[in-house]
């Protein structure tokens, strides 16, 4: 590099795997200067959790959306994998790159990262500016009128509603100027992020186009095809009537600002509802933030310490049969099927087969967590977790625990016809639809037309549901007499 030359920046993305309503880009775009794009993976960040096995399926798919979309412009994405300071000061040398931009993550381990990168740059004299995006609002902005932080989820959302409207998404830089560099990108495939043997992730690409042209695809249709009806459509798995913009959002594929404000003035369109629900839906993500800004521990320790003393029960084997999807009751067995072959559980189900292993099972809501993070396609560090501890009855805006789901009355209300469960629970296609959420009950003829063998070919329920209530009830109880 002669002395002429102008500087680089170095734009490293994170969870913002796109080019449009990207602010680091914009600005990095708009300073004339010479960009390098660097994403980099950490497989060894255990830290909160290590990236979950059906994310990475994702985020191979993503990154190469990302370097394709680059290429159109004339860039190369760099890639690099290991730790992310030693990457960029290193980065930073070789390039002789003058400020590294990035967007905000506001997840505790991306928080760490980001004052332990700032600190490195400042030592070395490097600019560094940092942008939102992740987020609609900052959660640390949004308080109550004592200037605390919200703990329910209602007054929050109105606190929002008083707030100006989001700004408006921006478009990429038409002009991108890239810098020449001799640095080499590690290939993407070498990150071996996709499945083998067995392609556990076979089917996800019959729901699923990752990147952000899938992310504009999905919303598009969603807005045309879809969003009029949602405020009744989303409580019913068999039917397609959610946005499934969770996974294109959880890998900043598309941004919230992005979400809002496709839907604004469709009010008179399709039903103010309709829109008013599904915003609502958006901000239960950015109300999660706001409580994981709080309380960082969010997904391993219970909000309500009065947990701390809950009787919880480890059974393994009760455990692998509501993950594997054979507890014996069909709702919740087709949600953690639908989980297993997609990548995804209806937002309706996710409450129910939380439910059951939560209080049915009386297993600890950590572990569904867990699995939940190794196996979503739209895991995410504050979503994932407030809605585990919500369920639970642990958390912030908890759902009393004594609100116990019912897998057959459930089932019954929002799956009325049992189409969700036959297309996930084949070996139940052909029973009576009086008796497919209640197999067990079935009398032997209906069984046998059906081709159906309690214990065979489908589970007999793993627990009583009215047993284990009233389980559930009596520790819930030895937990509120522990405090008078």
């Amino acid at each position: 590099m002669t002395q002429d030359e102008p500087r680089s920046i170095i734009l490293w993305f994170r969870k913002d795997l796109r080019l449009d309503d990207n602010h680091a880009l914009n600005a990095a775009a708009e300073s004339n200067q010479p960009i390098i794009p660097v994403f980099i993976y950490q497989p060894d960040a255990d830290k909160g959790g290590p990236l979950g096995e059906a994310q990475k399926w994702w985020l191979h798919h993503s990154l190469q959306s990302l370097s394709d979309s680059l290429d159109q412009k004339g860039g190369k994405l760099l890639l690099a994998s290991g730790d992310v300071q030693d990457i960029l000061r290193e980065l930073t040398q070789a390039t002789n790159a003058q400020a590294i931009y990035w967007n905000r993550c506001h997840d505790p381990v991306s928080a760490e990262i980001d004052e332990q990168v700032e600190q490195i740059c400042d030592k070395a004299g490097l600019k560094t500016e940092i942008f939102p995006g992740q987020l609609l609002h900052d959660p640390d902005r949004i308080r109550t009128g004592g200037g605390s932080g919200f703990r329910v989820y209602t007054p929050f959302w109105r606190a929002l509603e008083k707030e100006p409207e989001p700004e408006e998404p921006l478009s990429a830089s038409r002009k991108l100027l890239f810098a020449a560099h001799k640095v080499k990108s590690e290939r993407l495939d070498d990150w071996n992020l996709l499945p083998k043997k067995p392609n556990w992730a076979s089917h996800f690409s019959e729901l699923w186009e990752p990147g952000e042209a899938g992310a504009k695809k999905r919303l598009h249709s969603f807005i045309k095809n879809h969003i009029s009806g949602y405020a009744k459509n989303r409580d019913i798995p068999a039917v397609d009537g959610t946005s499934r913009l969770s996974p294109h959002l959880a890998h900043g594929e598309i941004s919230p600002r992005q979400i809002w404000h496709a839907t604004r003035g469709l009010g008179h369109q399709v039903g103010r509802e309709d829109v008013r629900r599904f915003r609502q839906e958006l901000v239960w993500r950015e109300f999660s933030y706001h409580l994981l800004h709080y309380f960082p521990k969010l997904a391993s320790a219970n909000w309500n310490e009065r947990f701390d003393r809950f009787a919880w029960r480890g059974d393994n084997a009760q455990f692998r049969a509501w993950a594997r999807g054979l507890t014996g009751y069909p709702i919740v067995d087709a949600g953690m099927r639908q989980l297993w072959k997609h990548g995804y559980v209806h937002n309706r189900v996710r409450m129910i087969v939380g439910s059951f292993l939560i209080k049915d099972l009386m297993i600890d809501w950590r572990k569904g967590e867990e699995w939940f993070r190794d196996t979503l396609l739209d895991a995410d560090p504050a979503n994932n977790a407030a809605s585990w501890q919500w369920v639970a009855g642990s958390g912030a805006d908890a759902s009393p625990f004594f609100r116990i789901f019912n897998p057959i009355t459930q089932g019954e209300k929002f799956d009325p016809n049992g189409d969700y469960i036959r297309r996930y629970v084949p070996e139940l296609a052909k029973l009576d639809t009086a008796y497919i959420h209640k197999p067990f009950a079935a009398p032997a003829s209906v069984l046998e037309n059906a081709s159906v063998v309690l214990g065979k070919t489908y589970p007999k329920p793993i627990v009583d549901h009215a047993t284990a209530r009233n389980r559930a009830l009596d520790a819930y109880k030895a937990v509120k007499s522990s405090d008078d």
